[in-house]
């Protein structure tokens, strides 16, 4: 791969690596930036990431998909191209953690073939925009091994798809992780970050680094789980979806700009409905379609358009006279008042649905499947307008109260109570 590597093993400058060269999709160095060209034409991603509801991510002025993985591939490229949406198209490279040994150059190997044959199927479906190479394989890695094998795959793509770029997706923005990605893999041309409440002076930051070329913010969205204040056992408070949608204008606002020198675009997390510390946490879209408050804000800052009406704008949540970050205990079996401050903006009238559900945690990098729990039946009773009654279920441990607020335009808002079921409470 001479193109990559200057005779004496260097990465090329971004001068050399960056010129035009007539592809369908290219990053070239202009103006002391760097712009996205699909098909000659300049390309700011306004992405969006999930399996989905493609249909409103063309409505609302979007223009990019990003999947983590190949599985089904060709049914994600072809319902995006159906809707004039272009696909990241993840190629799910296997972490230490998980038990794949990257010091097994036969694994290393069957990995590169099997991506070979994804690239090769996949390289000229019109929908492509960019491959991403691995999400987040700097998750616990312990050898410089994982970079290697990021490198060629990234290779092999530009040997037989020189057509599109190639990223991978790194967890947060580490200057030392982002200077051993410039110098183990020359091959890939962009650097991504899942960012959430990190997201603050990315373009600063990447400055300080030794890579000279452009990223991509491939996850933002509301503050992570990782990221937030926790009840005494460690239950994360989670943000209503009215403070998620202003959470995510600022950081989109100032972090996610097409007048920055380096940003390619982002995708916000997740389209969809996704059970990960919770059923609300990241979902934009719930099972039955309704839309929360980020999918209007990100309607406004991908058009412009401020015209649609307006989610429910929930403020906070009580149970028993407190608030969340109080760490609540309830007694077993019995009854306490709770309520949502919510309104709408618009003037329509809302309706309040509630449930409890068994807590469910989880681990940062836990890359297992969450199954959302059934909702704890016969604990709720006496509910009325924006209020309920809770009755504390027999069995003790760690629940949590959810209230979904619907304004009959198909749009809701989310607020959840975290509390701790114990004859037995600590304080």
């Amino acid at each position: 791969m001479c193109w990559l590597l200057t005779s004496c093993g260097e990465p090329t400058s971004a001068k050399e690596k960056y010129t035009r060269k007539g592809r369908k999709v290219e990053i070239v160095s202009q103006n002391g930036g760097f712009t996205l060209l699909r098909n000659g034409e300049p390309y700011f991603i306004k992405g969006a990431g999930g399996y989905t509801n493609f249909d409103k991510i063309k409505k609302y002025g979007g223009n990019s998909v990003r999947v983590w993985h190949e599985d089904n591939a060709q049914q994600i490229l072809d319902e995006a191209h159906k809707h004039g949406l272009t696909v990241t198209l993840g190629l799910w490279m296997e972490r230490e953690k998980e038990g794949f040994n990257y010091y097994d150059k036969k694994l290393v190997a069957q990995q590169l073939e099997e991506f070979r044959k994804v690239v090769l199927r996949y390289k000229d479906h019109p929908a492509l925009l960019m491959w991403g190479v691995g999400n987040e394989v700097n998750m616990e890695a312990t050898n410089s091994k994982v970079w290697n094998a990021v490198n060629e795959v990234a290779e092999m793509i530009h040997e037989v798809d020189p057509d599109h770029p190639t990223t991978t997706m790194l967890i947060g923005l580490r200057i030392r992780t982002v200077n051993l990605v410039h110098r183990l893999c020359p091959a890939i041309d962009v650097i991504s970050f899942n960012m959430f409440a990190s997201m603050r002076g990315v373009e600063k930051r990447v400055k300080k680094s030794t890579w000279q070329g452009p990223y991509l913010i491939s996850e933002f969205g509301a503050r992570g789980a990782w990221e937030t204040y926790t009840t005494v056992w460690d239950a994360p408070l989670e943000q209503t979806s009215s403070e998620k949608a202003a959470f995510v204008r600022e950081r989109y606002e100032t972090n996610i700009n097409p007048e920055a020198e380096r940003c390619l675009g982002g995708y916000v997390f997740f389209w969809g409905s996704k059970q990960e510390y919770t059923p609300t946490w990241f979902s934009l879209i719930r099972k039955t379609g309704e839309e929360t408050e980020v999918v209007d804000v990100m309607h406004e800052l991908w058009t412009g358009d401020t015209s649609a009406n307006k989610p429910p704008y929930v403020a906070y949540i009580k149970l028993k006279g407190s608030f969340d970050y109080q760490s609540v205990y309830l007694d077993p079996q019995q009854e306490y008042g709770a309520t949502v401050y919510a309104f709408d903006p618009d003037g329509d009238s809302i309706r309040v649905e509630w449930e409890v559900l068994p807590e469910t945690l989880k681990k940062l990098g836990d890359t297992s499947k969450e199954i959302e729990p059934d909702p704890v039946p016969n604990v709720l009773c006496g509910a009325e307008g924006n209020s309920t009654r809770v009755l504390a279920p027999v069995k003790e441990g760690a629940y949590r109260l959810y209230a979904y607020i619907y304004d009959g335009h198909e749009n809701v808002a989310t607020a959840n109570f975290p509390f701790f079921v114990s004859s037995n409470p600590p304080y």
